[in-house]
């Protein structure tokens, strides 16, 4: 019998009627039915609508060719204009030049082959500097050269534990001394984006581990040095790394070489020591005014690096200094000019492209 009441109920609402409240609050407890609230709005026009629309009077907001021509102008009513009131505010925009030029970067890259990465800003000594072979005593972990966030630990990228194996017994045997697992998870702001390179070698950055490498990051580094023309404490790495089996130390430099000829750019090489590259090269590029500027510094990782890393092939890397490279592009002499907040100048860097 009830169920009967609660059908019948329900048809009552279909027919827009309304059911006994207690079969209504049922409804609405089963939530078969919800509440809606409708609104009405009622308008009473005081007068006939047909004499409103005879008092409206068109209007028109701008003298257009036509109306000249035949004449029309004379029976239309023009509307009126405020010449006090404010036109909109409208602000010009455009994209940073130094943004501009990293996109131009990253197609480059890509268009060479390479597959962007990407690693975090607040990095673990592990991988800013234990995996690329620097003893722990290295003066660039000190505080006059390295920042340290305040933060007791940095997450890490999933178990590591096989890698703190294979660092301690590498730092053990290629530099005598006893390898602190402490030191190596101390939190810091990354020094450099190599740091994204060897997660990719140990295969914590999206890269399947031992295969053939060919990949890079753009991305910002932090530094204790004091902004002067050719540093800033803050500024953007371009790293790349590749690799594969029958790499060799030509086939990096041709490929720096193209990466500046594609820039547009006359680069030079000059042998150079790295704590985690044997053969390594620093690479120059001549500037508009005829100076020569360092730009980056490459070489082969050392077979301490790829052992950490759980790599058997030969790996290339290098690390370009972004701003840098932009001096050179732009033709400039101080690299904080890149940073300028005067329009003028933004808008002539264009012109020197």
């Amino acid at each position: 019998m009830y169920k009967r009441q609660v059908l019948e109920a329900l048809r009552a609402v279909a027919r827009g009627e309304r059911p006994p409240e207690p079969l209504l609050e049922e409804l609405l407890k089963r939530r078969l039915v919800e509440r809606r609230v409708l609104e009405e709005t009622v308008i009473r026009v005081p007068t006939e609508p047909r004499s409103l629309l005879e008092m409206v009077v068109p209007e028109a907001s701008a003298l257009t060719h036509e109306m000249l021509r035949d004449g029309s102008w004379r029976g239309v009513r023009f509307r009126e204009y405020d010449v006090t009131a404010e036109p909109p505010r409208v602000l010009p925009a455009r994209l940073h030049f130094l943004a501009v030029f990293i996109e131009e970067l990253r197609d480059i890259m890509k268009e060479m082959g390479f597959r962007e990465v990407r690693g975090p800003l607040v990095e673990v000594e592990l991988f800013n500097f234990d995996m690329l072979f620097q003893a722990q005593d290295h003066p660039a972990r000190e505080v006059h050269d390295t920042l340290r966030p305040d933060l007791r630990e940095a997450p890490l990228p999933g178990d590591v534990s096989g890698i703190l194996k294979r660092v301690a017994a590498v730092h053990g045997r290629g530099w005598g001394y006893r390898w602190d697992e402490r030191v190596a998870l101390r939190p810091v702001m990354r020094s450099q984006t190599t740091s994204v390179s060897v997660r990719v070698l140990a295969g914590l950055a999206g890269v399947e581990p031992g295969k053939p490498l060919r990949v890079f990051t753009i991305g910002r580094v932090f530094r204790r040095d004091a902004a002067d023309a050719t540093h800033l404490p803050e500024f953007h790495q371009l790293d790349g790394i590749e690799g594969w089996d029958g790499y060799t130390f030509r086939d990096l430099l041709g490929t720096l070489r193209e990466i500046a000829e594609r820039l547009g750019l006359e680069v030079r090489f000059k042998p150079a020591y790295f704590p985690f590259t044997e053969p390594s090269v620093e690479g120059y590029v001549r500037l508009p005014d005829g100076r020569w500027l360092e730009l980056f510094g490459a070489g082969l990782f050392r077979p301490e690096v790829r052992e950490m890393a759980g790599v058997d092939f030969p790996v290339g890397a290098w690390g370009m200094g972004v701003e840098r490279l932009a001096a050179a592009r732009y033709g400039i002499r101080d690299i904080r000019e890149l940073y300028t907040v005067r329009v003028e100048d933004i808008m002539a860097f264009p012109e020197r492209l």
